[in-house]
């Protein structure tokens, strides 16, 4: 779009939750443009299962080009968020971008599902997407081209979203509203406020270790394809970009990219569409497996 650079270098970008999968993927993208990267997460020690902390998130960053801070944030903590962005913006003059990446995910049914994990849930995914989204505009609004990205889904009321994944779906859908509400109220600012979501299931440690294994990480995706995608959302006249609900195969096609083989986990192998989409690209099931609801 005119008007927008092209490349993030010297942008600052706050991303939550990033320091594996796919926030990661999006930091390192930057990072290859010498974006300064706040990797702001809770996890400081490795974790028997996960792969990846703040610090070696911090240090792939660099690696890749970028110049990187690792806050130890838990997100659900007013505090520690006020205390992050204000280090973050005083660390690197200012706060260009906000990626909503961190999430936490269960998707029990009604009867099974604690209120413990209801609460993590909806502390993590709806409040804490507001919480960093109110703490970051400040030093956006001071910005040239100010994004705010939430990698959440299209809003969609079909009830088989509810039925089986209820706690989940309101507290993912709970991201998605707030695309709208923010969109709205600072378009007049200049902030642009997207959302993101991946059109297949995406190899992260949610596939690996909550939903399926290996065996369902073969029908995914990288997480490359989506920081590709973010990548030109980022880049866009924020202006003139707002109030969407992205898709990653749709932002590369409207770019000329459409063979999407490098993506693939396992090439030749059927691909998983993702949860809360109902449809390949061109409106069909053609060459896609069904989510499991």
């Amino acid at each position: 779009m005119a008007g927008a650079a092209k490349s993030l270098k010297g942008k600052t970008i706050f991303i939550t939750g990033g320091s594996r999968g796919i926030g990661l993927a999006i930091a390192k993208r930057a990072a290859a443009d010498g974006a300064n990267i706040v990797i702001a997460a809770k996890t400081t020690e490795p974790h028997p299962k996960l792969p990846g902390t703040i610090h070696t998130a911090a240090a792939e960053i660099e690696a890749a080009g970028g110049k990187a801070l690792a806050l130890q944030v838990d997100i659900r903590d007013e505090n520690q968020v006020t205390e992050a962005v204000a280090k973050a913006a005083a660390h690197f003059g200012g706060i260009d971008v906000l990626v909503n990446n961190a999430s936490a995910v269960n998707v029990g049914g009604t009867l099974e599902m604690s209120m413990k994990r209801y609460d993590l849930m909806h502390q993590v995914n709806a409040r804490g997407t507001f919480l960093c989204s109110q703490k970051c505009l400040p030093y956006l609004l001071k910005a040239e081209n100010p994004h705010i990205l939430m990698l959440s889904p299209p809003l969609d009321l079909d009830p088989k979203w509810f039925r089986s994944t209820l706690a989940y779906t309101m507290a993912k859908y709970g991201m998605s509203l707030c695309v709208l509400g923010l969109a709205d109220e600072f378009r007049k600012n200049g902030v642009g406020v997207n959302a993101l979501w991946p059109r297949t299931g995406i190899d992260t440690a949610a596939i690996r270790y909550e939903l399926g294994g290996a065996a369902m990480a073969k029908h995914c995706r990288t997480p490359d394809i989506v920081a590709d995608a973010a990548h030109i959302i980022l880049t866009r006249d924020a202006k003139t970009c707002s109030g969407n609900f992205f898709i990653d195969d749709q932002v590369l096609a409207a770019e000329g990219v459409t063979d999407l083989t490098r993506y693939a986990v396992a090439p030749g192998e059927p691909l998983l569409l993702d949860f809360f989409l109902s449809a390949g690209p061109k409106g069909s099931m053609d060459g896609y497996l069904a989510f499991p609801v």
